[in-house]
This record gives structure tokens, C-alpha cells and sequence, in this order.
């Protein structure tokens, strides 16, 4: 079976696929999805679906945005967590980005570039795609692309030539990774190589991940282990992640919800409350709770699971837990920094479902009293946001005529009126609700 995230099979010609691909390309703009696969049956499902969710938003004509220039820029690159990798970035990938065929880049969460670095010749041909620090770069910005593709599936993955959405970017392929915090399993951004057509091999894509895996491995060592403190990741992910003394555990779905149950009631539940919050009656055996309380005890180790009541010992920081504390104080900027995504989306445990709801909920009234086009635009690229009709909203009206986010902000709003059948006047006379 071919690699889905690889460009090319073994002994395509590169020529007559860019000729396809292109072809599927006009074709799905003409037609929609279905035009495309007519076109091309062999149009990679990573690139159709990525298609589909840049056409929801963009141009294909559209240039992504500047956002961060100058002294906003240095200050943010400089606080920003892969500054710390940086120089390792360098020594993997800088004889790449000196070759004077090829480019690195470094982006973050929100496919803000950070660092592009390579000739200065391929420098001054990306320049006229934008493609330069602060520039925006995930999918609503420039549509289908490694770097933005990379963090919209959190998977390593190549973008070959035509299977880039924007046209101004067909000519250029990349190869782009994912990288992680290793304590908390948060998304911190991709690192990417960008160049020609040649990219498109098994080296390339090969190469990022083997680099995304290396910083991860250095942000874990340059981080000081704190004996006995758990670190739980349950956001934006169907199955809870621990980390405890170096140990990285991954849990079942039915251990991550008795486990984030527990978060949520430090004080302590008993079984039959947690009975309740799994499934919403009475009708679970006892017996069959108690079997899967001890065998998440042997999982976190008797000094961390107490019970009568049943309740969580020592000191657990959780990922959801740190976007609420950063709300109390404050800080939605922080807050929406931290937030991976729903928790435990695919839970239908009603407390998991209870409780993912009340974070989420958090979140977008705090971002959404900020009128902050930056923050409105961060959270309508999450998935809790994508069909937020008045985030949206807020930020048509955040954006000042001529700004890049307004046009797409509208093209939302006109969207999404079509959709749920509402004239677009009233999604903009709603202040939010």
C-alpha cells in the first residue's frame, strides 16, 4: 500500500503529475469534489479533503497576510518555545536551506512563520508569495500547503507542486512535521523544507519527521523532570496522555474519561456518581467500575489513585485545567495558546460531554469579549470554531477595511447564511450571543 502522506509513487513522472493534479485542480474549482476525482482518480485524500476546507475560505488567487513584522516579530520568535531549537534546526536542515535549491522554514501553532531561512536567491523568489516571517500560513491563510496542512491533521505530510490550493504556490513543494511539547502534548508548530519539484521523495518527508522528533527529544531533555508531578493531555485528543517521571502513557478511551472525571472533582467522586457521569443511569454494575478503577490504579500506580471516595493523589496538572486557570486570570490570549482542541471529542460519556462543553464555552465568550481580530481569527480556526457563526461575525467587524481577514471573514459569514438559510444581515447585526 502507497505511503498516503508521500507526493509521489515509485516512478511517476513528476511532469505528467503536475499536469493531472492541475488539471483535478481546475476542475474541483469549476466543479467541487467530485469534478476533481473524475479528473484524477489517484487525487491523495489528505489533498482533496484539505482542499475542500481551503475553498470553504480562500482565493485561490490570495496571498496569505503578514501578521507579525519588525519589533513584533523579534519579540514574539524570541519568547515563542522552538527559539530553544532553533540552532538543532540549523544543524539538520541548514545544509539544505544553503543549497540554493531549497528553503527552511519554522512555523507555530497558528502557521505564523517564524524562521525562513535558505539562499538568498530561493529567498526572493518565496518573497513574492509571502512566504517570510510573520506571514500566515495555515490552511484559512493560504490554503492546502505542507506547513498548514501539517497542523491542520497533526501529521507529517508532503504538498506536491499543483496540490497546493493557492496557484501562486504551484510551482513549489514541501515536506512539513508536526512538532509537540513533550510535557503537555500541545501542538507548538511544524518545521518545514520547501523547493522544487525533486522534494518529492521518501528523503524529504523522512527528514522533517526525523527533525520534529529530534526537538521534541531536546525540549524534553532541556526541561526538569519534577518527581512525582503528572502531567495530563487530554485536549484536541480521543485517548489521555500521561506524563510521570520521563514515563509517557497513553490511555484507553473509557481510563482517559474516568481519568478526566477525576481531574474535575478533586474533592472526590464516588462510584456511583461516576457511574452516572460515564453513562447517565444507574444501569452499570458496580462490579464492572470497580474492575476498570483498578486497573487504571495499576496504570497510575497506587500512590496516585485513591479511593472512598475515589480521587486523584499528589500533584496532576492537566492541559484543560490550564486553559481555565488562565482564564480566571485574565489571560484569553494564553488560554487559546494552550487549548489543543475539544477534550476527549469523541467522548459521549455525559460528564466528558458536560464538562468539554463548559471549557469550550469559557474560551469563546473570553476571546469573543476581546474583539481581538488576532484571537477571533485563532479561534475560528479550531475545530470548536470553524462554524462559530458569531465569532465569525466579530470578526468581519473586528477587521478594518483592508485588512487580509476581512474578505475571508465575510466569505464566512456569506457561507454560513447560506447554510443554515439566514440573510447575512442579520449574522452581522447579532453582537453575539
Amino acid at each position: 500500500m502507497a505511503d498516503p502522506w508521500l507526493a509521489l509513487e515509485f516512478g511517476v513522472d513528476p511532469a505528467e503529475r503536475i499536469a493531472q493534479v492541475g488539471a483535478a485542480h481546475e476542475a474541483f474549482l469549476a466543479g467541487g469534489p467530485e469534478a476533481a476525482r473524475r479528473t484524477d482518480r489517484r487525487l491523495r485524500e489528505v489533498v482533496a479533503h484539505s482542499w475542500r476546507r481551503s475553498a470553504a475560505l480562500l482565493d485561490p488567487e490570495t496571498t496569505p497576510p503578514v501578521e507579525l513584522t519588525d519589533d513584533a516579530l523579534a519579540s514574539y520568535r524570541a519568547a515563542h518555545p522552538l527559539a530553544r531549537v532553533l540552532p538543532l534546526f540549523r544543524d539538520l536542515l541548514g545544509g539544505i536551506a544553503q543549497d540554493g535549491a531549497h528553503l527552511m522554514a519554522v512555523c507555530d501553532a497558528h502557521g505564523r512563520l517564524l524562521w525562513v531561512e535558505g539562499h538568498p536567491g530561493v529567498l526572493r523568489h518565496a518573497e513574492r508569495m509571502n512566504f517570510v516571517p510573520g506571514a500566515r500560513w495555515d490552511e484559512p491563510h493560504a490554503g492546502t500547503n505542507a506547513p498548514g496542512t501539517a497542523l491542520a491533521i497533526d501529521h507529517s505530510v508532503q504538498i506536491f507542486a499543483t496540490e497546493h490550493f493557492s496557484r501562486r504556490v504551484q510551482r513549489w513543494t514541501c515536506a512539513a512535521a508536526p512538532i509537540h511539547d513533550p510535557a503537555t502534548g500541545r501542538l507548538l508548530g511544524a518545521v518545514d523544507i520547501t523547493g522544487g519539484d525533486h522534494l518529492a521523495n521518501p528523503q524529504s518527508l523522512a527528514l522533517v519527521r526525523a527533525t520534529a522528533r529530534a526537538a521534541e527529544a531536546q525540549l524534553a531533555a532541556d526541561r526538569p523532570v519534577e518527581p512525582g508531578v503528572v502531567t495530563v493531555a487530554a485536549l484536541g485528543r480521543d485517548e489521555a496522555e500521561l506524563r510521570v517521571d520521563g514515563r509517557q502513557i497513553r490511555l484507553g478511551r473509557r481510563h482517559s474519561e474516568l481519568l478526566v472525571l477525576l481531574l474535575d472533582h478533586p474533592e472526590g467522586r464516588t462510584g456511583e456518581q461516576l457511574g452516572l457521569d460515564l453513562y447517565g443511569d444507574d444501569r452499570l454494575h458496580p462490579v464492572t467500575l470497580r474492575a476498570e478503577l483498578s486497573r487504571l490504579r495499576r496504570i497510575l500506580g497506587p500512590d496516585l489513585l485513591d479511593s472512598r471516595p475515589y480521587r486523584l493523589r499528589g500533584t496532576v496538572r492537566a492541559d484543560f485545567r490550564t486553559v481555565g486557570e488562565l482564564l480566571e486570570r485574565g489571560d484569553p490570549a494564553g488560554a487559546l495558546d494552550a487549548y489543543a482542541g475539544p477534550l476527549l471529542p469523541s467522548s459521549d460519556a455525559p460528564g466528558v460531554t458536560r464538562l468539554r462543553r463548559l471549557v469550550d464555552g469559557q474560551l469563546r465568550a473570553a476571546v469573543l469579549a476581546t474583539r481581538d481580530p488576532a484571537l477571533l481569527a485563532a479561534w475560528t480556526a479550531t475545530p470548536a470554531g470553524a462554524d462559530d457563526l458569531t465569532a465569525w461575525q466579530a470578526l468581519a467587524a473586528a477587521s478594518p477595511p483592508g485588512a487580509p481577514r476581512r474578505p475571508l471573514a465575510l466569505a464566512r459569514v456569506d457561507q454560513l447564511s447560506r447554510e443554515y438559510d439566514l440573510p447575512r444581515a442579520t449574522l452581522l447585526q447579532r453582537p453575539g450571543n
